[in-house]
């Protein structure tokens, strides 16, 4: 459950995000780096969402399950701090 779809390593307490397939195209690809407002630091995409999903970010939260049910569904403005190079 720790292995995210581009094989990297998921561990407890990292700032990870998953972002939709869709959003691959906008340079959120693995190893992006974005802001998210109102959330202190960058955090990182390491993982993508199943394809049924559009416009999604998915915060990593670990095994901790209350903290993500009191987080819940939300937006969110990102702003992207580093993208990396898409290849079409």
């Amino acid at each position: 459950p720790w292995l995210a779809a581009w094989n990297n390593e998921l561990r407890p307490g990292m700032k990870a995000i998953a972002v939709s397939r869709d959003l691959l195209a906008l340079g959120l690809c693995n190893g992006a780096r974005v802001e998210i407002d109102g959330l202190p630091g960058e955090y990182v995409v390491l993982d993508k969402t199943h394809r049924r999903w559009t416009r999604r970010v998915d915060l990593f939260m670990g095994a901790d399950v209350r903290r993500a049910l009191q987080w819940g569904a939300r937006k969110m403005r990102i702003r992207c701090v580093e993208s990396c190079a898409v290849k079409l």
